[in-house]
């Protein structure tokens, strides 16, 4: 199990000091850090079409970068590119471990573990992201700069390669297996590959209001709802045809308002919407399907674990009632259930006692043993 080792700070002084506000090298977060997926095997998930991934490299000075799937890496040489996967902890159970020591964070902040593998002098370039990051060193030795929060010019490098001048760092290190560069979103970095190395990032995204509002938008229009039309009996009258008073424009947006006053709904919504999963899940249906008395009988003797990647979530609005939230779904399993649905939400891998509250309920069993045959779930070897 890895162990996150703060020496210099606590969490609570992490989070009122760094988090969002300013970047932190971190030395030795993880200590005898061992890659949790070797080059080998993560250039194999590249070949594969339902995982992200990306080349990076210059050629002839000019920077250019591939989409996956590949088919092969030689015409690369031996230094000077890198290869991105993006969610590999959904498809590698050892990669999904990484995901735990950062649980100080809610998981509907958590993004994904994106890796790279980098040979001398491969990078992406001086960039931007709009999300924190962790960069924890595995294999290999890589240099980082970070510059400061500012106006800082962006510029398409590639097509699918946004870089941003050059920068003054405010931190300029060489970071070691086990060693970790926390980076708020914001703040302009590079890192440039030593040697052939790994570096496995943590992500965490929050959802702009834009993406809320479109969500918001589509979850109304299918569940059929704000259909009421604004009524004005014996309304006053009106001398200018083209304008929209201020008593008028309050009507609207009134009307718009009672939809974000509904806490029931968008309570609903949020759940539902923030446990969407971005990337493909690597779902392995069962051949031959628990049905619920085999299953509660074999969760008396072992554990079950969640799959990396999947999305649970409850919300303090609901969780009363026992509902719950997953891969977009809503559930509702009524009051009883509310120890069971925390646990299951809370909790990577679950046992009997943990959910005992929901295995006395037929309509939690048989929700349990879906999940189970769907691949969401599974028992542990």
């Amino acid at each position: 199990m890895l162990t996150l080792h703060l020496d210099d700070f606590s969490l609570e002084h992490f989070l009122q000091h760094y988090w969002q506000q300013k970047p932190v090298v971190i030395r030795q977060g993880f200590r005898q850090f061992e890659d949790l997926i070797s080059p080998d095997e993560l250039a194999g998930l590249a070949f594969e079409a339902e995982v992200e991934s990306r080349l990076v490299y210059k050629k002839a000075g000019q920077w250019q970068a591939e989409v996956g799937p590949f088919e092969s890496y030689e015409h690369l040489g031996e230094q000077d590119w890198t290869l991105i996967v993006q969610a590999v902890n959904h498809w590698s159970p050892e990669v999904a471990e990484l995901v735990a020591p950062f649980s100080f964070i809610p998981k509907w902040r958590f993004d994904d573990v994106m890796i790279s593998y980098s040979t001398p002098g491969g990078g992406v370039g001086p960039h931007i992201d709009l999300y924190d990051v962790f960069i924890c060193q595995g294999s290999g030795r890589r240099l980082w700069r970070v510059g400061d929060i500012g106006n800082h010019r962006q510029f398409a490098a590639h097509a699918a390669l946004l870089h941003t001048d050059p920068f003054e760092p405010i931190i300029d290190v060489e970071l070691l297996p086990g060693d970790i560069l926390y980076i708020p979103p914001g703040f302009p970095h590079d890192g440039v590959s030593l040697e052939h190395s790994m570096s496995f990032s943590v992500g965490f995204r929050s959802k702009s209001a834009r993406d809320m509002l479109s969500g918001l938008a589509d979850y109304v229009i299918d569940k059929e709802l704000g259909n009421a039309l604004i009524s004005d009996p014996k309304r006053p009258l009106h001398h200018q045809q083209g304008q929209i008073n201020a008593s008028d424009f309050s009507m609207i947006r009134a009307q718009m308002q009672a939809l974000l006053d509904d806490d029931a709904m968008v309570a609903d919504f949020a759940g539902s919407f923030l446990s969407r999963t971005k990337c493909q899940l690597d779902l392995q249906a069962l051949e031959d399907p628990f049905d619920a008395p085999e299953l509660l009988e074999l969760l008396q003797q072992e554990t079950l674990v969640r799959i990396g990647g999947l999305r649970c979530f409850y919300l303090d609005a609901t969780v009363a009632q026992g509902v719950c939230y997953i891969d977009g779904e809503r559930y509702e399993f009524g009051a009883s259930c509310k120890d069971a649905v925390v646990a299951l939400c809370d909790s990577e891998s679950l046992d009997y006692a943990s959910l005992a509250t929901g295995l006395g309920k037929p309509e939690f069993v048989l929700a349990l043993t879906l999940w189970v045959n769907t691949g969401y779930w599974y028992f542990q070897d």
